[in-house]
């Protein structure tokens, strides 16, 4: 666990900080560099609450009970339990934890899952530091916050359940996942989660290699041609649990 403070900076809103102060935000990421980046975004805004970074859903599953943080912004694409998992399990077991995700994925899909999970918000990391403010602000006054691009997004890509193209697609992508075998389905829902080919084989007790022609193969008995697809299909699936 690790802790840092952040420096009193000026920022000419002290509104928007206020109904945050004291509090605690456990940052949940793996990436140093991410965290950084992330660390020097709350400063630039004057956020001056402790900040407790964890360094996998693990860790943060851990901390939460003792920490009770006012928000958790945690990463999606973490080893061991990734940010997708950790935000099922914590809103199972701890329901009125605020969690804000933190992404590199621009895809409704991804935001759709975040949501139907209980998460309570989804930050791209490429985003101005004003949004991630807007966002924590949001999320730590007991709203959900959606970019508007996301919003628009939203609305304008519903899923079709009206039988249509869409629907006979969804079947045809079930049916294709009912062919994959028990060790394809594992490393299919891995790589969806984020984990390298090499955390793979270490979760897998499999070689690098090994977990390389299960990925080729599943893909390929799936008709996907790039991992955002694999993530894609697997949102469609509901495997991100």
């Amino acid at each position: 666990m690790e802790t840092t403070g952040m420096p009193k900076c000026h920022n000419p809103d002290g509104s928007i900080q206020a109904s945050m102060a004291d509090g605690v935000i456990l940052l949940v990421e793996d990436n140093e560099v991410d965290e950084e980046l992330t660390l020097r975004a709350l400063e630039q805004n004057n956020i001056k609450n402790e900040v407790v970074v964890a360094r996998n859903g693990v860790e943060a599953l851990d901390m939460i009970d003792a920490l009770n943080p006012d928000v958790i912004l945690m990463d999606v694409n973490m080893p061991r339990c990734g940010g997708l998992e950790a935000l099922a399990r914590i809103h199972v077991d701890l329901p009125e934890t605020r969690v804000l995700m933190l992404t590199m994925h621009d895809d409704v899909g991804y935001l759709r899952h975040v949501l139907a999970s209980g998460g309570a918000g989804y930050v791209l990391k490429s985003a101005a530091s004003e949004d991630l403010l807007t966002a924590l602000r949001t999320v730590h006054d007991g709203g959900v916050y959606i970019h508007p691009h996301h919003a628009h997004l939203l609305v304008t890509d519903e899923p079709d359940g009206d039988g249509g193209p869409e629907s006979a697609a969804a079947s045809d992508l079930a049916r294709r996942y009912e062919s994959l075998s028990e060790r394809e389905s594992e490393v299919f829902r891995f790589v969806a989660l984020g984990h390298s080919n090499r955390e793979i084989a270490e979760m897998s007790f499999l070689s690098v290699r090994t977990v390389e022609t299960y990925k080729a193969r599943l893909m390929k008995k799936l008709g996907l041609e790039s991992r955002a697809a694999l993530v894609r299909a697997a949102l469609e699936l509901d495997l991100l649990h």
